[in-house]
């Protein structure tokens, strides 16, 4: 049962985390303090020359006479800003490439995946080493020369992800609801990449300063009278059997400071996960909204010889036609694979870009969806509510602000007002706590609840049709009952079509006026739902559906109906059930 109270996301400390910020908090402190008291000992050349470790010099003296631990604690400054720079210039740009290339049309973006592809194929190193030796050696060229070496890294982690997350659901609902493409990478696409990408920050900001390092020690990098770790152990490189701590003192602050660099980074990565904790309260009420005013003599959804085929002249959806009137439901049903899903993201206009469809006709409202169509005339006139309840929701974005962007972007309310009408809505639906709700992440509601939560989003800007794609598949049969409820609820009194998409018969029969049964693309029949229930159903294959839904007594079907069937047992909104604690 999730927690009633005002609860505060708590940051996850990791021993890990701890430790390495604990190593670079040393780090940090000595590249800004060593160079202000130990510069005089570090550079000054003295008499003291190859010394042994003492009292005066720790770790003893090089060549000419310079102690070697106050020039290895000097040059952390000059080393840590330099990979640090570096770093951001790879992460940056890298980031900048990978998104942008999802922003590319797909010719495009093939051709840049297939040349990030290759450049990432060869090592970072051999490119710092060609631009360093053509731009030619010192401090600005080594941090050039690693920053754009590590960019293709970055540029094929972010295009990756970004692959990933941009066929989740919640993408496709933003895309529905218009939402620009920049702002579509910036609030939905960046903000999931946030662990990978920072856990590969952390290791390029070690593997930078490697670099770096070894480009000074190959003499490409910093120059006399610079020094960073790099020039220390190229200078001790001759000295290494009379005066080894000359390398060893650099050696330990590059190992030192990586492995504060790679602790940080996970710690980070798992801190960054909005699962790690919760948060805090809210307050609101309730209202109506009129029904649709369309005639039921006119078709409200009018689907004509609708087929969708790949770029490859693959046919998969083949010649559906459908009509769905005012206050109707239609239920599309048949065994998984058969089209039911494909069929209704066509309709909404959400169609990979793989994918493309044709039709005779394809209206709503009077509205021709095969044409341009504005954004917010789409998500005003059609909800979505989606198979997954765990897929729906950004995970990386409270609650509030996803349920609430029909209403701030397309139906122009104020944030406060949008806020108020989001928890009248949530309240409607039987969701205890709706402030509480608004203000927490999706992982901290039951899939019954999202899936209540996606249906009030789905209504509350009065839409003339809502696609429910399995909506009850992934829930058990208590949940079920209940947004199977809501629905009907929202069917009768907002007058709202229904596309119900499911390959439960069961389901289908119950709640469906219309009932379209498919197979492998096509439309095998058309009964209703009474008939289903009947069993009077004309096609082989429809019959073979029915025969494979499990078969149970009078007494016991009475009551399985009982559970979820909004005629047979309404639910008391005054009591609510289990699992909407």
């Amino acid at each position: 049962m999730a927690n009633t109270g005002t609860t505060t996301r708590s940051f996850r400390w990791t021993p890990g985390l701890i430790m390495g910020l604990v190593l670079m908090a040393g780090i940090v402190s000595t590249a800004i303090f060593a160079p202000m008291f130990l510069s005089d000992s570090a550079q000054t050349l003295t008499a003291d020359a190859r010394q042994g470790p003492g009292p005066e010099h720790w770790m003893g003296t090089d060549v000419f006479g310079r102690d070697i631990l106050a020039r290895s604690l000097v040059a952390t400054r000059l080393t840590l800003l330099m990979s640090a720079v570096a770093t951001a210039i790879s992460v940056l740009a890298g980031i900048t490439i990978g998104a942008g290339v999802w922003l590319a049309p797909r010719r495009i973006r093939e051709t840049a995946l297939r040349l990030i592809e290759a450049a990432v194929a060869y090592p970072s190193l051999i490119f710092a080493l060609i631009i360093a030796a053509i731009l030619g050696p010192g401090s600005n060229t080594a941090v050039i020369a690693i920053g754009l070496a590590g960019i293709p890294g970055f540029a094929r982690l972010t295009a990756n992800l970004a692959a990933s997350v941009s066929h989740r659901n919640f993408v496709g609902t933003a895309r529905l609801l218009g939402t620009p493409m920049p702002r579509l990478v910036t609030r939905h696409l960046l903000p999931n990449m946030t662990e990978p990408i920072l856990v590969m920050a952390t290791s390029a900001f070690a593997l930078s300063l490697l670099e770096i390092s070894s480009l000074s020690f190959v003499g490409l990098g910093v120059q006399s009278p610079e020094y960073d770790f790099g020039r220390l152990l190229n200078e001790g490189l001759v000295s290494i059997y009379s005066q080894p701590l000359e390398v060893v003192a650099p050696s330990i602050m590059l190992v030192i400071t990586g492995l504060a660099a790679m602790l940080i980074g996970d710690g980070l990565a798992a801190a960054a996960d909005p699962r790690g904790g919760t948060k805090n309260l809210g307050t609101r009420k309730k209202g109506a909204r009129p029904q649709s005013t369309q005639p039921d003599s006119e078709a409200l959804l009018e689907v004509n010889n609708l087929s969708v085929e790949t770029h490859h002249g693959i046919e998969l959806v083949k010649g559906i036609s459908l009509k769905i009137m005012p206050g109707q439901v239609v239920g599309l049903v048949g065994e998984s694979g058969s089209g039911k899903s494909m069929t209704a993201m066509a309709v909404a206009g959400l169609l990979p870009e793989n994918l493309h469809a044709n039709a005779h006709a394809l209206r709503l409202a009077g509205l021709d969806l095969l044409g341009r169509t504005d954004p917010k005339t789409l998500a005003t006139n059609i909800g979505l509510v989606f198979q997954d309840p765990g897929t729906t929701f950004n995970p990386a974005l409270r609650m509030g602000r996803q349920l609430t962007e029909v209403q701030r972007v397309h139906l122009g309310r104020n944030r406060k007002t949008a806020h108020a009408e989001m928890v009248q809505a949530l309240d409607a639906m039987a969701i205890q706590n709706p402030e509480l709700r608004m203000t927490q992440h999706p992982h901290q509601l039951s899939g019954g609840m999202l899936q209540r939560s996606m249906i009030a989003a789905s209504t509350v800007s009065e839409p003339k049709l809502l696609i429910a794609d399995e909506p009850t598949t992934a829930l058990d049969v208590t949940v079920q009952a209940e947004v199977l409820r809501k629905l009907r609820k929202v069917n009768r009194e907002y007058g709202t079509a229904l596309l119900f998409i499911s390959h439960d018969i069961g389901v289908v029969q119950e709640l469906c006026d219309e009932v379209l049964v498919m197979h492998r693309g096509h439309i095998l029949e058309q009964l209703t739902g009474a008939d289903l229930k009947a069993g009077r159903a004309a096609h082989p294959y429809t019959q073979a559906l029915i025969a494979a839904t499990p078969s149970m007594t009078d007494r016991r079907r009475t009551l399985a109906g009982a559970r979820w069937n909004p005629d047979i047992a309404p639910v008391d909104e005054t009591q609510p059930t289990e699992s909407a604690q």
